[in-house]
């Protein structure tokens, strides 16, 4: 099947998205480059603002497996693992870069010693969370009843993942990236409802009209 005008409009939304952060960020920080730690400052941005806008990419399409489907031409496990690999990928090379700027792996380790403090560094718990979702959908062939719930914890990563940023993240002391990523969490969670809204509305009215037939 051929791409469609709407996985077209999905494709150049994204790639217009890409370069947006670029041309937001990339000025300020490329000038801070000048030692070999401000290159991993740099790259751990990046990294961080790519990996969460192609997760977010991906958590958008999961409700909408039919739409993307006719949209791309192309199944739609194939379309959402692009975006899913991209970002798995960006985001595990956010907290490397900044293990290998401070040499010290204590960047992975959780804190949960205040709850201001948990929040503040809840990109950390998040990490974990997002390789949990990640095996469970690889294994969702062997646990088919039990996968799926574990795999919604993309939406806690998320939202970690935008706590996380909006308290620390350098980059989104400006409003045009705060307000980016935190409208692409929104949405995340809005594709759900409405996706699951949607089915729960289209049951109950198959249920109605079988519930007619049989009386009739």
């Amino acid at each position: 099947m051929p791409l469609k005008k709407a996985g077209a409009v999905v494709i150049l939304v994204v790639v217009f998205l890409a370069l947006l952060i670029a041309f937001i960020v990339l000025p300020e920080a490329l000038p801070e480059a000048t030692s070999e730690n401000a290159v991993f400052h740099v790259l751990v941005r990046l990294f961080g603002l790519y990996g969460y806008l192609f997760l977010a990419v991906a958590t958008l399409t999961t409700p909408f497996l039919k739409e993307v489907t006719q949209a791309f031409g192309r199944p739609f496990l194939r379309v959402h693992h692009v975006f899913s690999v991209l970002g798995l990928i960006l985001i595990t090379l956010h907290p490397v870069s900044d293990a290998l700027r401070w040499q010290s792996l204590l960047g992975f380790v959780p804190q949960f010693g205040s709850w201001w403090y948990f929040w503040w560094t809840a990109g950390r718990p998040a990490f974990y969370l997002l390789y949990i979702g990640v095996v469970a959908a690889l294994l969702r062939s062997k646990a088919p009843s039990y996968w799926r719930p574990f795999h919604w914890l993309m939406y806690v990563v998320l939202f970690f993942g935008i706590v996380h940023a909006n308290y620390i993240g350098e980059d989104f002391e400006n409003l045009a990236i705060r307000y980016l990523f935190d409208a692409l969490m929104v949405a995340s969670i809005a594709g759900l409802v409405f996706k699951r809204l949607s089915n729960f509305r289209a049951k109950r009215m198959y249920s109605t009209n079988g519930a007619k037939k049989g009386l009739r």
